[in-house]
C-alpha cells in the first residue's frame, strides 16, 4: 500500500490530511488518486464508508495547486442535499492550507445566497442536479471551463430520475474534461450511463458485499406485518442504550414512525425528501450530536448520513433489493467498529430474504423470541427455500432461532404461558389475542398493551396509534 506522500499530493494537502487524522489511504483512495492525477477517467463501485469523498476531492485539489485563473474548474454532482453538504465540509477540511474557493448549491432553500457565492467566484462547485440546471438556465452558472466532473452516488441519482439532467450537465462541461464516476451499486442502467460518459476508464470495485459486512452482526426478526410498529417498541424497550438509524420504504412511513416514537417519549427525528432543508439539517445535526437517539430515514435521504460509532441499524421495512440492504447496514460497523443490523421480516419478504442471503453467501439468524411472530404455517413458507434451480429444502434455515433460543420449528400445540396461539393475532407474550388492528401504508398496527387500552381506530379519522405501554418519560 502506498502512502499519501507516494501518491504525489502537494505538501499543503498532506498537512491538512495529517490534521484530519489520516494516516494511510484506503483502497479506493489509493486507486482513484493515482489514476486521477495521471489524467485517467475512473469508474468506481464503492460502498459508503470506503473513503471515496477523499478519493475524488484530493485529485481535484492537486490540480488546483498554484492556480489563479477564474471559472469553475471542478464540478461534483450529488443526489441529496445532505451528501452535497458533507462533500463540501470534507473539501473545506482538505483545502484549509490552500486558496481554493468552493460553494455548494441545492434545492429546498432560497437561491439568493447561492447566487451571491457564485458571483464571488468559485473553483469547485458541489451541487444537486436540479438546482444546478435551474441556476444555469437563469444565467448564474457557466460550466464550460469544468476540467473535472465527479458523479457521486450515481445509482441513487438515476433512481431519483436525474438521468436526463446528468446528460445535460455533462454536455455543458468542457469536452476534454476528466470524469470520475462513483456508484454504490452497478446495475446495467448505471453501467450504461457510465460507459456513455467515460473515456477508456480505469475501473475499481471496492469491498464486495460479503467482505463489507463481516464486522456487522445481522439478525432477522420474523414478525407479522401488522405488528412491525409494536415490534419496534418492544426492541427499543429491551435495548435502551445506543443510537439507532431506522429505515422505512416511504416518506409517510418515516413520519409515522417519528411521531409514534416521540409520543412514547423517545428522542426521535425523521429525514426525507418532503422535509424542508432547515428541518433536514436540524434533524441530522441533532442525531450526529447525539441530541436525538433515533433517526428515521428513507433510502434517498440516507445518502450523506455519516455517523461514526453508530451501533444499530433497523430495517422496519425490508429494502427493494440486496444491494440496498448492504448499503443500509453499512451505516454501522464503520472505521473498524462493530455494529448490529436488525431487520423486520414479514410474510411478504420471502423473496428479498433469500436474495439477500444469496447475495451475501450466508444465512442470517432468524429470531422469533418475541410476542409478534408469524403463525407456524407462514413461518414455514417464509423460511422455505425458493424453487429456482432445484427442489425446496423445506423446514427452517439453519440460522433460525426459535423461542427461548431453541433451534427448529414450532409444534402445532400450546406455547409459552400454556395458551394456544390465536389464528389471527397474538397481543402479548402470554398468548392473549387482540383482533382489532390499525394499519397504515407500511403495514403498522396497534395492539392492546400494558395499559389495557386498545389502539384500534375510532370514528372521525382520529390519528392511529401503534405502540403499547405507558409512555416513557421525556429525556
Amino acid at each position: 500500500m502506498k502512502s499519501f506522500e507516494e501518491l504525489g499530493l502537494d505538501s499543503s494537502i498532506l498537512k491538512a490530511l495529517k490534521d484530519a487524522g489520516y494516516e494511510n489511504p484506503t483502497p479506493v483512495q489509493e486507486g482513484t488518486i493515482e489514476w486521477a492525477i495521471q489524467g485517467h477517467d475512473v469508474l468506481g463501485c464503492a460502498q459508503t464508508g470506503t473513503g471515496k469523498t477523499a478519493a475524488f476531492t484530493l485529485p481535484i485539489l492537486q490540480r488546483l495547486v498554484d492556480r489563479n485563473d477564474k471559472g469553475i474548474k471542478a464540478l461534483v454532482l450529488a443526489p441529496t442535499r445532505e451528501l452535497a453538504m458533507q462533500i463540501a465540509n470534507s473539501l473545506r477540511d482538505y483545502s484549509k492550507y490552500m486558496r481554493v474557493r468552493h460553494t455548494v448549491i441545492y434545492g429546498g432553500v432560497s437561491s439568493y445566497e447561492q447566487i451571491r457565492n457564485l458571483r464571488r467566484g468559485v473553483d469547485v462547485l458541489i451541487a444537486t442536479p436540479g438546482r444546478l440546471l435551474d441556476l444555469h438556465n437563469q444565467g448564474h452558472v457557466f460550466l464550460g471551463k469544468v476540467e473535472t466532473l465527479v458523479l457521486d452516488e450515481a445509482d441513487r441519482m438515476l433512481d431519483m430520475g436525474f438521468i436526463h439532467d446528468i446528460k445535460m450537465i455533462e454536455s455543458l462541461c468542457a469536452e476534454d474534461k476528466q470524469t470520475l464516476f462513483f456508484s454504490a451499486t452497478m446495475p446495467p442502467d448505471v453501467r450504461k450511463l457510465a460507459m456513455g460518459i467515460l473515456k477508456d476508464p480505469k475501473q475499481l470495485d471496492i469491498a464486495p458485499a460479503e467482505q463489507k459486512v463481516d464486522r456487522i452482526e445481522q439478525e432477522m426478526y420474523i414478525v407479522r406485518r401488522d405488528r412491525k410498529r409494536a415490534m419496534l417498541n418492544h426492541w427499543l424497550e429491551n435495548n435502551p442504550e445506543g443510537q439507532v438509524l431506522i429505515f422505512t420504504k416511504t416518506k409517510r412511513g418515516a413520519d409515522r414512525v417519528e411521531e409514534d416514537l416521540q409520543e412514547q417519549g423517545y428522542r426521535a427525528v425523521a429525514i426525507h425528501g418532503d422535509k424542508s432543508q432547515g428541518a433536514r439539517t436540524r434533524a441530522l445535526g441533532d442525531f450526529k450530536k447525539n441530541k436525538a437517539r433515533i433517526l428515521v430515514a428513507t433510502d434517498v435521504a440516507s445518502r450523506g448520513i455519516d455517523v461514526d460509532q453508530l451501533p444499530f441499524v433497523i430495517n422496519v421495512d425490508m429494502p427493494e433489493n440486496a444491494e440496498t440492504y448492504v448499503h443500509r447496514i453499512g451505516r454501522t460497523g464503520r472505521a473498524g467498529a462493530s455494529g448490529k443490523a436488525i431487520s423486520f421480516c414479514c410474510e411478504d419478504d420471502r423473496d428479498i430474504l433469500h436474495e439477500i442471503e444469496k447475495h451475501l453467501n450466508l444465512e442470517i439468524t432468524k429470531t422469533t423470541d418475541h410476542p409478534f411472530v408469524l403463525l407456524d404455517n407462514q413461518l414455514g413458507e417464509l423460511l422455505e427455500k425458493p424453487t429456482r434451480g432445484g427442489s425446496r429444502s423445506g423446514g427452517p434455515s439453519r440460522g433460525y432461532k426459535g423461542r427461548g433460543g431453541r433451534s427448529g420449528g414450532f409444534s402445532g400445540g400450546n406455547r409459552r404461558g400454556g395458551a394456544p396461539r390465536s389464528d389471527r393475532s397474538e397481543g402479548s407474550r402470554g398468548g392473549s389475542s387482540e383482533r382489532k388492528f390499525d394499519r397504515d401504508s407500511s403495514g403498522g398496527s396497534g395492539f392492546k398493551g400494558k395499559s389495557g387500552k386498545s389502539s384500534a381506530p375510532s370514528a372521525g379519522g382520529v390519528k392511529k396509534k401503534f405502540f403499547s405501554g405507558v409512555a416513557k418519560k421525556k429525556n
